[in-house]
């Protein structure tokens, strides 16, 4: 168990918490290797008989030390930009092991990814299909290609990361679909090799996968009828974790409903292992999500009428889960666990928006001002999704491997603010 409790500490692999605490300013993002490489082994390697690519999805986690992992763990990558796609070839991941979506992608973005070659793109519109022809046209070379399916399916998850129903600005419908592969085929610099549906993040139920399993087979043998062969089908986003449940940390905690990895391949394979196809996965928070904590110090306690606010340093531009999505994510003190006083508070940070909180109404430990807490399972759409907003700089990442720890991104300095001006 690479993050446990032990003699009433937070202990990560085998360092104290408390260690890094007092090595490093709070707040910081704290990782196990450990953790991470157990997670990637869960997904079957391909020399394991599955004719299947997992993708690692960089929005999740962009930090390249972090990635390096990833790359040497035979996993590709799937990038949604540029910077995406540059820092994944900066961390070793092969070319050929990478692919391109979201709705957006700016003709820059689609040279570069032209000039490296990468295993596809995972385009959403005629439009953008029009686009990366001319370019690969312009550049003579050829362009593989995916098309991203929208089935309206309800993920079944939080309505901002639902990407598979018909109102969402992700994929084209079926119909649409089938005419954009009759033109992609017509097309002599791109070649269609497979479709891509990706219906949302964070899903924690079996159905949805199910039903996008018979989804794909149905569309499949309808491209089969108009003459249309693909070799590949690409299985984005998806299997999420249990935030609430973290097995084996806390007692009481051992009911773990989350779906296993093996649940999720058996579930999308339901309606398609009989086909002659590759298999592209893109697990992202899965992999990555409950290998680090956000450790953070208690500034002040405030009580009003009403309430009682434990105030850290760490805030939303830290952690936005919580602000954006309304995220549960668990908050314990790293020492004297065991504590019996217990009490009702809003944890919030100290940026200037009433949307600036961690917890509402939680129940916890009884807290002191000066002692440091951890918010659990923040290692997906962290620090990625962290800003300098109210002036903040981004805060350190540190990642522990056994006994060891080391800053793996250095925490931002008020200086870092001008070196862009300096350059204009």
């Amino acid at each position: 168990m690479s993050i446990k409790i032990k003699n009433r500490e937070l202990i990560i692999e085998q360092v104290r918490v408390s260690q890094i605490a007092q090595a490093y300013p709070t707040p910081a993002y704290i990782y196990s290797r450990a953790k991470l490489e157990k997670n990637l082994l869960e997904w079957p390697s391909s020399k394991d008989g599955q004719n299947a690519l997992f993708c690692f999805a960089l929005k999740a986690n962009d930090n390249l030390e972090l990635l390096k992992i990833i790359a040497k763990n035979r996993f590709g990558a799937d990038v949604v930009s540029g910077g995406e796609l540059f820092l994944a070839l900066k961390a070793g991941f092969s070319p050929e092991r990478i692919v391109f979506a979201g709705v957006g992608k700016q003709a820059d973005e689609i040279r570069f990814a032209l000039k490296e070659n990468i295993k596809a793109f995972n385009i959403e519109s005629s439009q953008e299909l029009e686009l990366i022809h001319s370019w690969a046209k312009q550049d003579n070379s050829k362009a593989n290609i995916h098309i991203r399916v929208n089935p309206d399916i309800d993920a079944k998850s939080h309505p901002y990361i639902s990407t598979g129903l018909t109102q969402n600005k992700f994929g084209i419908e079926k119909q649409d679909a089938i005419e954009l592969a009759k033109l992609a085929e017509s097309l002599p610099f791109v070649e269609l090799k497979g479709i891509h549906v990706h219906i949302g993040s964070q899903i924690t139920e079996i159905s949805p996968f199910e039903d996008t399993s018979q989804a794909i087979r149905e569309l499949y043998f309808e491209l089969i009828n108009c003459g249309i062969q693909i070799e590949n089908i690409d299985l984005g986003g998806g299997l999420g974790i249990e935030y609430r449940n973290i097995k084996g940390i806390y007692p009481g905690d051992d009911n773990n409903t989350q779906l296993t990895v093996n649940d999720y391949l058996q579930a999308i394979r339901k309606h398609l292992q009989d086909l002659p196809i590759n298999f592209i996965f893109e697990p992202g928070r899965a992999v990555i999500a409950n290998t680090a904590i956000l450790l953070t110090t208690v500034l002040y306690i405030k009580k009003t009428r009403t309430k009682k606010f434990i105030i850290v340093d760490a805030g939303m531009n830290d952690l936005i889960r919580p602000s954006l999505y309304g995220a549960y994510h668990h908050i314990f003190p790293i020492s004297n666990m065991d504590r019996c006083e217990e009490e009702v508070v809003d944890v919030v940070g100290p940026i200037c928006e009433t949307g600036d909180f961690f917890a509402r109404d939680r129940l916890m430990p009884a807290l002191e001002t000066g002692e440091q807490v951890a918010i659990f399972s923040v290692g997906a759409y962290g620090y990625s999704l962290s800003s300098n907003y109210n002036g903040r700089c981004r805060v350190a990442e540190i990642l522990v491997d056994n006994t060891n720890f080391r800053i793996i991104r250095r925490a931002e300095h008020y200086e870092d603010f001008l070196k862009l001006y300096n350059e204009v």
